[in-house]
């Protein structure tokens, strides 16, 4: 085949990216910012992702000189991370959930001690868990220059949890005074901090197994096919003609189609954020 397929075919999978990239750019938000009912962006890595689209893309695409090569490896590419991450990304948010659990009965300990709730936010910063002890020391900066709802606020944008949303919540109320029993109801939001963490492990381990088979059969996929084209190109050679590429085609969809499908059992839904909700419902009524 000439280098023009090629060609084409670099062009198309660029082309399918920056559809992507389009479908997910927002215009700047307004006063007051427009409330969103999920957690973050779906793909917060998206320059990492069309990087590894264009690298993969090409060199299939120099390797096997198909159009078709050249938009399966631009999708390999890009949902590699999707398809072949480890645990790291879980382990993190359930790290994150004991963490918010561990600086909560922080908070309520200190408070016993008759500290105020600005005092023991302070007093608690240095002593944080790691996990989100960043977090903690913006919001002590942010408390030399703002009050402490405002603050309060933006840490819950900052840790962007839905358990850290209630005990921000809850502490968002004691500022203004009109939380009662405050050491009662952080006691019992780190119970149910360390009860969402418990959960998501027991899911992990069940969701294990699922994820072992998603990485093994595109790895296994991906190698055989690599293979045959650099060892036996001759096999594949009915490939080299249009109809070849369409049935190719149809063939990369399945499954591109499966193991999306195998990918997306074993991803965690998380739930809707407290305080985003509760935002959309006051922006409904102003």
């Amino acid at each position: 085949m000439s280098f023009l397929p090629l060609l084409l075919g670099t062009g198309i999978g660029a082309g399918l990216a920056l559809v992507v990239w389009g479908l997910r750019t927002r215009p700047p938000p307004e006063d007051p910012p427009r409330p969103t009912r999920r957690i973050g962006p779906r793909f917060a890595d998206l320059p990492a992702r069309l990087a590894r689209a264009g690298v993969a893309g090409l060199i299939i695409g120099l390797l096997t000189r198909w159009p078709v090569g050249v938009i399966g490896g631009a999708a390999l590419g890009f949902f590699a991370s999707d398809l072949l991450a480890g645990r790291g990304q879980r382990s993190a948010e359930v790290d994150r959930s004991a963490a918010i659990a561990s600086w909560t009965e922080m908070l309520r300990d200190t408070m016993a001690a008759a500290a105020g709730l600005e005092q023991a936010i302070v007093t608690t910063a240095p002593l944080a868990p790691a996990p989100i002890r960043p977090q903690i020391r913006a919001l002590i900066v942010r408390l030399e220059r703002q009050r402490l709802a405002p603050a309060l606020s933006q840490l819950a944008d900052d840790l962007a949890d839905p358990t850290a949303d209630l005990v921000v919540s809850a502490l968002t109320l004691a500022a203004s005074g009109e939380a009662q029993d405050l050491s009662d109801l952080l006691g019992s939001l780190a119970g149910a901090a360390r009860d969402n963490a418990t959960m998501r492990l027991k899911m992990e381990a069940w969701r294990a197994r699922t994820r072992t088979s998603v990485r093994i059969i595109t790895t296994v996929t991906v190698c055989m096919a690599l293979l045959l084209v650099v060892l036996n190109r001759s096999y594949l050679s009915p490939f080299d003609t249009a109809a070849g590429q369409a049935v190719l085609l149809a063939v990369v969809a399945c499954f591109a189609g499966g193991l999306w499908w195998l990918a997306s059992m074993a991803r965690y839904a998380a739930p809707e954020r407290f305080v985003i909700g509760q935002r959309a419902e006051e922006s409904s009524w102003s």
